[in-house]
């Protein structure tokens, strides 16, 4: 698997790398220097366009590229935000857009917010780069609870699991920034050992088939697929958080150090994730509160080579699961009738029972027949 993740603020350099590149060919020199000359912006705008990363990127060793898909995706100025039809996002709860993030939750209690994608993904591999924000007044624990970035089938369902509703079906990634089971320390040591206890923030995964509840008094630890400790609240430099799917295998690398590196966190084999859900973030407060922003999502189509024996293994799938991990069976509810299949029920029904009746009259006059019969 290709671990190199590509940089959303790396972009801003493609044209300085590609000039460079180029700079020792004589005819890029020669070229340069006549369109420069005639026309300085026709330069300037040819160079944007090269640059833009718009088209595929090789993303690491081997026949792996990125493709930017803008329907799935969001940055400044957030005009793809809004109610109507013709909106790419929706906003749910206190969540509120600003000129440089949204907010999902301001930093007071009992808030609740979500901004979800109104287009189903059918990617079948795929990055989603997060660049967010927590940040508050609130001391050492006395503040939260963090927010959570979800692949899901069901959107704009508010609910207690960081504003979204629970026994979701799909997958939550959580970053919680309140340890609801740790705060008890004298508890926690009697049940873990030293090496399990976890430094919060923690960053988890949950992969559910809408069977399983998440855990709030014990931090979603019973069913989390893995975590990591992240230390994301009140920093002065941007943070990031990367999700990549691909192949079946999930990965889940965070760039919190202000180093504009990629450091890892969770890595699971064997999940499986249905297409066509839906992509969303949401975040809620209780007694104690922050701040929680996104800056930017933006999801990138992932190319990648696959064996023939790959492609019989890595077939559609119509439950999420995750490979040596048993999930409680879901019974699918029925679908519902649609409206000629309601009615030719309701005909034959009718039918039938007129053709009951009917039956019912004619051994009926019969049986009157015989008994006249028998007087006479």
């Amino acid at each position: 698997m290709v671990r190199a993740a590509g940089r959303a603020f790396n972009e801003g350099t493609a044209v300085g790398k590609m000039a460079a590149t180029l700079g020792s060919s004589g005819w890029w020199q020669r070229w340069r220097r006549r369109v420069s000359a005639r026309n300085g912006s026709t330069m300037l705008l040819l160079l944007l366009l090269l640059g833009s990363g718009q088209g595929p990127r090789q993303v690491g060793a081997g026949q792996t590229f990125e493709y930017l898909k803008r329907e799935h995706s969001l940055s400044k100025p957030y005009q793809g935000v809004g109610t109507g039809s013709s909106s790419l996002w929706n906003l749910m709860g206190n969540a509120m857009v600003m000129t440089q993030y949204i907010r999902l939750t301001p930093d007071m209690q009992s808030k609740q917010g979500a901004l979800w994608n109104r287009v189903p993904c059918f990617l079948r591999d795929w990055e989603l780069q997060v660049h967010f924000k927590i940040h508050g007044q609130g001391k050492k624990n006395l503040h939260g609870d963090g927010l959570a970035i979800w692949y899901t089938k069901d959107r704009m369902q508010p609910g207690p699991v960081f504003g979204n509703m629970d026994k979701f079906v799909g997958l939550g990634v959580f970053v919680d920034t309140y340890p609801n089971e740790e705060k008890q320390q004298e508890a926690q040591k009697r049940r873990y050992s030293p090496g399990v206890q976890r430094v919060f923030p923690y960053i988890s995964a949950m992969v559910n088939n809408g069977s399983l509840s998440y855990d709030h008094e014990r931090d979603g630890r019973p069913t989390e697929l893995g975590g990591c400790t992240a230390i994301v609240r009140n920093l002065h430099y941007d943070t990031f958080l990367v999700i990549r799917y691909v192949k079946r295998h999930l990965t889940i690398m965070m760039d919190i150090d202000g180093k504009h590196e990629w450091r890892d966190c969770i890595e699971v084999p064997g999940v499986r994730l249905p297409r066509g859900y839906y992509f969303g973030t949401s975040s809620i407060t209780g007694d104690l509160s922050d701040n929680h922003d996104v800056i930017s999502l933006k999801l990138f189509e992932l190319t990648v080579e696959r064996t023939p024996e790959e492609e019989k293994l890595h077939r559609d799938v119509f439950l999420p699961s995750v490979d040596n991990m048993k999930l409680p069976e879901v019974t699918a509810p029925l679908p519902p009738l649609s409206g000629l299949a309601l009615f030719l029920i309701v005909f034959f029904s009718l039918v039938s029972s007129v053709f009951a009746i009917v039956i019912g009259i004619i051994l009926y006059n019969k049986w009157q027949d015989q008994s006249r019969k028998r007087f006479y």
